[in-house]
């Protein structure tokens, strides 16, 4: 067989054979390869990072923040901020729910490369069923999603439906209220001027409060104490702070002082001003209860009076919080921070 020059083309065939060559030097094709995944096509990365990454408590991945104990277990924020109450509640420790090692907030700490990949897991909307990274899934399901429930143009004006946002446009374009005279609406306007005034009556009124001549604001912390009855419970007491040119103390109880409230996850905390010295009057006084420089949770206007007579005091009154849910993140804490504005009304 005569030899064939380098610079010449080689046949067809002769090029055939020696890719398969090539081919079978290099092994296999790397996209036909198979792992143990490729046959079990229901274990995904996610659902095994969802089982690793989940909270130890309530076993389901974090919305947010992410704890971990010294031995590196994982809990949610609410969970955590739950833990140290129930420890609070029950003049204990608290302890990781794994391991059982002691958890605080100064030893426990955040764990931010676990916050961010749970933030990147796909999740479900739960309009659509389309499935998002964890971190869009809200925006998505609040203003994008086509099927997000949602209400009518004219729902200012009376119209109470509500469906799906695609279907919304073909509901306008037949919907009644906008063909109706100005007598018709007028009751559903008269009704959202009403919840309009109902909103802004609580401003109105502490912006009133501002102009009297004796007002007082202190910042307090509430700390924690218990009783020494047979079941120790658990109540908030401020030291004694000087107003109007007397002594008084504010005082809270866990559920208006139920006797074992680590039995319910509902808490709540209710809060009374005393007044500690002899009045020679009566005393007719206003309060808010505001956010602190310290404080952790935010709290709704609210104002509160009573007229002090040296043998009464009020009643005591849900502290005011804007979220409920924070009512466990200020009993874990070793004090709770708040700002007492007090306004002196006697005419």
């Amino acid at each position: 067989m005569s030899d064939v020059p380098e610079n010449s083309p080689l046949p067809t065939c002769s090029k055939i054979s020696f890719l398969l060559e090539l081919k079978k030097d290099e092994g296999p094709s790397p996209k036909k390869r198979k792992t143990a995944f490729d046959e079990d096509p229901s274990v995904k990365l996610e659902h095994r990072l969802g089982g690793i990454l989940c909270c130890a408590v309530c076993l389901d991945l974090p919305p947010a923040a992410v704890y971990q104990c010294s031995n590196g277990h994982l809990m949610c924020a609410p969970c955590f901020t739950h833990l140290l109450a129930d420890a609070q509640l029950r003049d204990e420790s608290a302890t990781c729910p794994n391991c059982r090692v002691e958890i605080s907030k100064t030893s426990a700490s955040r764990n931010l490369a676990v916050e961010k990949t749970v933030s990147e897991l796909p999740s479900e909307c739960k309009f659509c069923t389309r499935v998002f990274p964890r971190h869009a899934l809200q925006n998505h399901e609040d203003k994008i999603c086509e099927d997000r429930l949602t209400g009518c143009l004219y729902e200012r004006i009376g119209c109470g439906w509500r469906g799906p946002a695609h279907e919304a446009s073909a509901h306008e374009a037949v919907c009644e209220r906008p063909h109706k005279s100005a007598g018709d609406v007028l009751p559903a306007l008269a009704e959202r001027e009403a919840r309009a005034a109902d909103h802004t009556r609580v401003y109105t009124q502490i912006f009133s409060l501002l102009s009297l001549e004796k007002i007082t604001f202190n910042d307090l912390q509430l700390k924690p104490y218990r009783t020494e009855e047979f079941i120790h419970k658990l109540y908030y007491e401020t030291l004694r702070f000087p107003s109007f040119g007397h002594q008084w103390v504010v005082k809270a109880f866990i559920n208006n002082n139920q006797p074992h409230p680590t039995h319910t996850a509902h808490r709540e905390i209710t809060y009374q001003l005393i007044l500690k010295s002899k009045p020679q009057c009566e005393l007719s006084v206003q309060w808010v209860v505001a956010r602190g420089p310290f404080g952790e949770a935010r709290l709704a206007p609210r104002v509160s009076s009573h007229t002090f007579r040296g043998d009464d005091d009020p009643a005591p009154a849900p502290l005011p919080l804007a979220d409920p849910e924070d009512t466990n993140r200020l009993l874990s804490n070793k004090a709770i921070h708040f700002r007492l504005l007090m306004f002196l009304t006697n005419k």
